[in-house]
């Protein structure tokens, strides 16, 4: 292989890296959302020949009417009890016991002055209603009034909040021989255990099975429609990480009920945040996740096998609900703790086999160093550490295929058109000089899998969000905010808006230092004979350098050290064999090159 199969090959492996990225800036449009009915307080089934209790949709509240079995609608006004915790801040609703105010202390909704903190879950009757809610659902000897629901009011103690070192009691009395309770309680993070428990001092047995409930009014207003980052269900099941887009649900009426038996975790994930129901480890746990139409309701239902009491007899049951930030560190944290393959809840996409590993360094670079973009630098030096031993032969095999040129020359100019002949010849060649011309291809294709898998990290992981570097560069997970159109920021005025065509254009210093680095990594090698192959490598850094603009500035930076490294590698192994690349020739020869071809 010589020097122009071997760009031929780095050009179509680019060529691959340009159309991946086209479909990352330009996804296919978003599903659009299906207009719900009005909502109504749905009815509970009536239980199956075999005692089983069959859980219910969920209610909203606000527009309860009567069905029926419930000839009375329950009121809508319910106290709210505080929730307060170091990272957390909220309320529980006394209808239902619903959770379903909840903010993050430590997030805001963007970098401006006075910005919001992020809002987790948010009640019925607002914007983007987000719940859980816990309840029992009735089986053989009890009817749906009989046990507690979605729009139960319960008791609770004057005064009491739920913050860590205060659970949250609360109870309920049927007045038909059944007193439940339900003690929420909340750690320093996000995870939040439910406890049920049920007596029955009646004179009859009972059936009844307790369940949890995660509800989105709605599709998500923030969702990405990015491929690289997933949004919608999760769960593990049968020992399975399992994915469902928002746009890919099962309807109500073609749910799978038999499904998830063996649940452990299911819920709904969005770029940077989940809500997660935890079944207990013991015993199974049906998990359905399904769209109701005609509510507009994207639903999760995680119920506990039936519990018979026979006269006197109690029963409690424990489950948990994780919602908060995606931090890898606190989840890992509670993987640790028993709940199975939680690390997964995070995207880490097809490679992440690579995707773990680098993000760990990469978490790991910026505990050392304190800055997220100096640790994004020090992990390109490791990555090209790692690599140095392949990069060597690379470039140690380019510098002698460059003194091998004068030969092969001849061996074209003998052949003439008999291919077979100078293919034979090469051969001969590269075998007697003990030259391996594929050797410069390897580095070259471990690249992509690493950047992608970097691209993953950067845009999927939480700790990028709002991570600063130095300067303007506020935030690595966002695209350079800096713009050519007001000289980086020294004239007066703002520069175009992110996003924008303009700022497609006008672009920031970043990605201009990423097209030159490019540039000059390409002139340490005399351009391409072929004319194709050369207008190709001629464009191929100014192309990268717009297409890159609106990508996020940590990958930016990322690429950069790369380019620096491999050139300062690629100069010193090619002058160490005793190559001098004739840098300053190559760039005069460009433009040389270009005026000759403007001149015709």
């Amino acid at each position: 292989m010589d020097d122009q199969n071997k760009n031929l090959i780095l050009a179509t492996a680019l060529s691959f890296l340009v159309i991946l990225v086209w479909f990352v800036l330009f996804p296919p449009p978003e599903p659009e959302t299906q207009p719900g009915a009005d909502i109504t307080q749905s009815e509970l089934t009536a239980p199956t020949a075999g005692g089983e209790a069959t859980v219910p949709s969920t209610a909203d509240a606000a527009t309860a009417t009567a069905t029926a079995t419930d000839e009375t609608a329950p009121t809508t006004e319910a106290a709210r009890i505080p929730l307060e915790t170091p990272r957390l801040t909220g309320s529980v609703s006394l209808l239902g016991g619903r959770i379903d105010d909840l903010s993050l202390r430590d997030y805001k909704v963007s970098l401006e002055a006075g910005s919001d903190i992020v809002r987790m879950l948010s009640p019925v009757g607002e914007a983007d209603a987000y719940y859980a809610l816990y309840g029992w659902a009735a089986g053989s000897g009890l009817s749906p009034e009989d046990v507690p629901g979605p729009n139960t009011i319960w008791k609770a103690s004057e005064g009491a909040t739920l913050t860590p070192e205060t659970p949250l009691t609360l109870s309920w009395d049927n007045g038909s021989g059944l007193a439940f309770e339900r003690t929420v309680a909340i750690d320093e993070d996000y995870m939040f255990t439910v406890t049920q428990t049920v007596t029955n001092s009646g004179s009859a047995q009972v059936a009844l099975a307790p369940y949890s409930v995660l509800a989105r009014h709605g599709l998500p207003q923030d969702v990405t429609g990015i491929w690289v980052v997933h949004e919608g269900a999760v769960q593990f099941a049968g020992g399975e990480y399992l994915e469902t887009d928002w746009n890919d649900f099962d309807s109500y009426a073609e749910r799978d009920t038999d499904a998830g038996q063996d649940a452990r975790w299911a819920g709904f994930s969005d770029h940077y945040w989940q809500t997660v129901l935890i079944a207990p480890k013991e015993g199974a746990t049906r998990v359905e996740t399904f769209y109701d139409a005609n509510r507009d309701i994207y639903q999760t239902t995680a119920k506990q096998q039936t519990k018979t009491l026979a006269a006197g007899e109690s029963a409690t049951v424990t489950s948990q609900v994780f919602a908060g930030a995606k931090e890898w560190e606190t989840i890992r944290n509670y993987q640790s703790d028993g709940v199975e393959k939680f690390i997964d809840s995070i995207d880490w996409g097809w490679f992440f086999f690579l995707t773990k590993p680098i993000f760990w360094l990469l978490h790991e670079l910026n505990a050392l160093v304190g800055n997220m973009g100096w640790a994004i630098i020090g992990l390109t030096l490791i990555i090209k550490a790692v690599l140095f031993p392949l990069a060597y032969k690379s470039y140690v095999s380019m510098a002698k295929m460059k003194e091998l040129q004068p030969q092969m020359e001849k061996l074209k100019e003998s052949a003439g058109d008999d291919k077979q002949k100078l293919q034979q010849g090469m051969m001969e060649l590269y075998k007697k000089e003990k030259v391996n011309p594929a050797a410069g291809c390897l580095p070259i294709l471990l690249q992509i899998p690493i950047f992608f898998s970097l691209y993953k990290v950067i845009f999927v992981t939480i700790e990028l969000r709002h991570a600063p570097w130095f300067g303007p560069f506020a935030d690595l997970s966002a695209p350079d905010p800096t713009s050519i159109m007001n000289l980086f920021g020294l004239l007066p005025f703002d520069g175009p808006t992110p996003g924008s065509i303009v700022a497609l254009i006008f672009i920031g210093i970043l990605p201009l230092l990423l097209g030159i680095s490019m540039w000059l990594q390409q002139k340490l090698n005399p351009a391409p004979t072929d004319p194709t192959q050369q207008m190709i490598f001629a464009w191929m850094p100014w192309v990268f350098m717009f297409m890159l603009g609106s990508f996020a500035s940590g990958l930016v930076v990322y690429w950069i050290a790369n380019n620096v490294i491999t050139f300062t590698q690629q100069y010193l192994i090619m002058r160490s064999q005793g190559y001098k690349p004739d840098l300053l020739g190559n760039i005069k020869g460009s433009f040389k090159k270009r005026s000759a071809s403007d001149s015709k």
